[in-house]
């Protein structure tokens, strides 16, 4: 029996899951390629809406924004890599090459390893790799930790003049291991965000962001709603099509998402 053959779909992944895939890869390719987001999607292939999706995404939760959206122009603007996202994926591209190579030393000396072995190998590795649903995703830092009787209050920087709270057990903070300048991904589902566009409106919701609307996806009953916050990062909330046109939201509108602490869910390495 020849050598079992593993190919490389490499991913490069934070303590807590965050990944750079190779679809992800070529997008930004085809963007620096193309200096748009809808004809790189098309040469991928992937549908328009995932790309706008893995670009808030992979600006959110990297240091530096990867992608830059461009307004204007004879075509309605465009998009193209900063530096910072040229580098990243000519990292990813170099350790791609020897992640290969070292999957092929590997697969020669795997005479000994019977095929059943190798199956339960790949399915072992399928199952540890868990993806959240959670449509807005923050990488940040924990700036001040707040401890109560039973609850904490965290506050988490995720870029210039942006901050995330949420409040948790005090079992939580323990278990997630919690401190001040720990590294740590906020989940916060699209359907919890709220939007207003009223300057000076008072909210009881703790975490208040302003932005700028920077894209409407159109559905059938709902629209998706995505800010361009400071630094890069984005926010997404699902608002009803007839809420959309009694605001009058539209691209370059300046709008603020709000949404409460306990809406937000902490992720971090153990």
């Amino acid at each position: 029996m020849s050598a079992a053959r593993f190919i490389a779909r490499m991913s490069l992944e934070s303590a807590i899951g965050a990944d750079l895939s190779g679809v992800r890869i070529r997008l930004l390719e085809e963007i620096d390629r193309r200096g748009s987001i809808s004809q790189a999607a098309k040469a991928v292939p992937m549908s328009y809406k995932a790309a706008w999706d893995a670009i808030d995404t992979l600006n959110n939760l990297s240091a530096e924004p990867l992608v830059l959206r461009l307004v204007g122009g004879t075509n309605g603007g465009g998009s193209q890599l900063t530096a910072y996202g040229q580098s990243m994926v000519a990292m990813y591209r170099a350790l791609e090459g020897e992640y290969q190579a070292t999957l092929d030393r590997v697969a020669s000396q795997l005479g000994a390893v019977g095929t059943g072995d190798v199956q339960g190998f790949q399915q072992l590795m399928r199952r540890l790799r868990i993806n959240s649903s959670a449509r807005n995703q923050f990488l940040g830092v924990i700036s001040a930790l707040t401890l109560g009787p039973v609850e904490a209050e965290v506050r988490i920087n995720i870029g210039q003049h942006s901050e995330i709270v949420t409040v948790l057990t005090l079992a939580s903070v323990e278990s997630l291991g919690l401190a001040v300048g720990v590294e740590v991904l906020a989940l916060v589902k699209a359907s919890a965000v709220m939007l207003t566009v009223e300057q000076g409106l008072k909210l009881s919701a703790r975490n208040q962001l302003w932005g700028e609307i920077s894209v409407i996806h159109p559905g059938p009953v709902n629209n998706e709603v995505t800010l361009l916050l400071p630094a890069g990062r984005t926010i997404t909330a699902v608002v009803t099509r007839a809420s959309c046109e009694t605001l009058g939201f539209a691209p370059g509108m300046a709008a603020c998402a709000f949404f409460k602490a306990s809406s937000v869910i902490l992720a971090s390495q153990v």
